[in-house]
């Protein structure tokens, strides 16, 4: 064959092939899946360019084609509960996914509380002894740092047994597990958390810049990442290893205690905290799948910047609901439980400040706060009792989505009176009334005068939705708060166990005013 044949046949060989590629689909698609009822279905992959995809289930079709890049996206009809079907993807080749159900999809994401896994948590043998729910279904998005944004991941849907649960998501599972049982339809729960995170690293980059409140904080990481020295930290760390291992031998000819390893060093630019990470590397690859909501656990990161999250948090849920089409999905978060030591004298907290700034983010369509300051323990910041929270989620999703007359949202604030030396405090009680818990004597409250100087107060509850708040010594009171700390002594709930909301009746500069970064 001539030169010029020869090498217009093999160009012709490599066009076809790219041409005629075999279909992907996205790895959120495999078998044991949980499509949403009642809405669209959307399943994308990639392709060679142009060609034509067909997807089918349950008797929907719908096409699509690759663009340029090798991406499509088809969309289907809505589907009632039911299942198991096959969902159908063909093109010069075919996929079959098997054993898909439609039921509720919800994703759950955060922070170390909610990625705390049901082995951790309160009786982790006996809720893996229970834990055989044939349609309640299980994903985890690895961890995955990154500028870059993501379309894939490697993961896969998993049946609810006692050995796929035991890694998941304590808050997670139980959350859907309580939506099973009490709605008897599949549950799809779509694991994104990552311990340690920051509420920034799950926003994209160009929202923050947009936004124009995060231009110091952009700027940190962007002088990180032009003066990071990976060979030099490489280098550094080989010596410590080296200088290590000497002195381990010689702890061991001398049988001395061998000291500790030297750590592998981390990147932080590939880590939890960098703005837009995990957006890009966890959350981007599932954006768009039709879910029901999402529930949040996530602050613990961000506490010593606690005023700056008053925007931070709602900016993160705001896009989180404009990439999935500027739909208001309900979003629902756990408020910071109680931590670190009780103190004796009221004082200034950063967590105080977060949880404020938590129950801001209630002036949200379609968002909802499970308070949690009496689930806490002191010294360890993952309380291992999930199943409580778990269920105070569940009780915002039962009420507001799926029509159940539950009291489901703790009393809150509504305002205030001073008459003379004492305050009124009226409270939202959402059809309950205020009660106290393990004794009668009404606990937490603080009071200041015009000095701004908190004591202890008494308190005393006046029918169903009022406290009246005083203290020896204050004659012209300015401002109440209630547990206003980071391990708060409070005892004030609703007939249903769920606690008072945190506040405070002032709007004075806290600790964290004016932190950025």
């Amino acid at each position: 064959m001539p030169v010029r044949s020869l090498f217009v046949f093999l160009i012709s060989v490599v066009f076809t092939m790219d041409v005629n590629a075999d279909i992907e689909v996205s790895s959120i698609f495999t078998d044991h899946m949980v499509v949403q009822r009642d809405k669209p279905i959307v399943v994308w992959g990639n392709a060679g360019p142009g060609e034509e995809v067909s997807v089918s289930i349950a008797g929907l079709t719908g096409q699509a084609k690759a663009g340029k890049g090798g991406r499509w996206k088809a969309t289907l009809g809505a589907l009632e509960v039911g299942g198991p079907h096959e969902l159908v993807i063909q093109g010069t080749n075919t996929i079959v996914i098997k054993d898909v159900l439609v039921g509720e999809v919800w994703i759950c994401s955060g922070q170390s509380n909610m990625q705390w896994s049901v082995s951790q948590s309160n009786d982790p043998e006996l809720e893996r002894l229970a834990a055989t729910f044939p349609k309640i279904r299980l994903i985890t998005v690895p961890q995955v740092g990154t500028q870059t944004t993501q379309t894939d991941f490697e993961g896969e849907w998993k049946v609810c047994t006692p050995e796929t649960v035991s890694d998941f998501s304590a808050v997670g599972y139980f959350f859907g597990r309580q939506l099973h049982q009490t709605l008897d339809v599949p549950i799809g729960l779509i694991d994104t958390a990552w311990g340690g995170s920051a509420c920034e690293a799950w926003i994209p980059r160009e929202v923050l810049e947009a936004a124009g409140n995060y231009d110091a904080l952009l700027a940190k990481w962007d002088k990180m990442a032009d003066e990071y020295d990976a060979e030099g930290i490489k280098r550094d760390y080989e010596k410590r290893l080296a200088e290590w291992k000497v002195k381990a031998e010689e702890a061991r000819r001398n049988k001395k205690p061998v000291p500790r390893r030297p750590g592998l060093p981390r990147n932080p630019l590939v880590g939890q905290h960098r703005p837009a990470n995990l957006y890009n590397g966890v959350l981007a690859p599932v954006v768009g799948y039709p879910i029901r909501g999402a529930i949040w656990y996530q602050g613990e990161n961000n506490a010593p910047r606690a005023h700056q999250y008053q925007n931070l948090f709602p900016l993160m849920i705001q896009t989180w609901r404009d990439k999935w089409g500027g739909k208001d999905f309900p979003f629902y978060w756990v408020q910071l439980a109680d931590f670190r030591d009780e103190v004796a004298e009221p004082g200034e907290s950063d967590w105080a400040e977060l949880r404020e700034a938590q129950t801001m983010a209630l002036d949200l369509p379609n968002s909802g706060q499970a308070v949690i300051t009496d689930l806490g323990e002191s010294h360890d910041i993952h309380p291992r009792n999930k199943q409580d929270v778990a269920k105070r989620l569940a009780r915002w999703a039962l009420a507001r989505d799926y029509g159940f007359d539950l009291v489901y949202r703790s009393p809150q604030y509504q305002g205030h009176e001073v008459k003379g030396s004492k305050v009124l405090l009226t409270f939202d009680v959402f059809g309950s009334q205020l009660d106290t818990h393990d004794v009668r004597d009404v606990i937490g409250f603080t009071i200041a005068g015009e000095d701004r100087k908190f004591v202890k107060a008494k308190a005393r509850m006046i029918g169903s939705n009022q406290i009246e708040v005083w203290a020896d010594g204050v004659e012209h009171p300015v401002s109440v708060r209630y547990a206003w700390a980071n391990n708060p002594i409070c005892n004030v709930q609703n007939r249903e166990h769920l606690p008072l909301t945190p506040f405070r009746t002032d709007q004075w500069d806290g600790v964290t005013v004016g932190r950025v970064q």
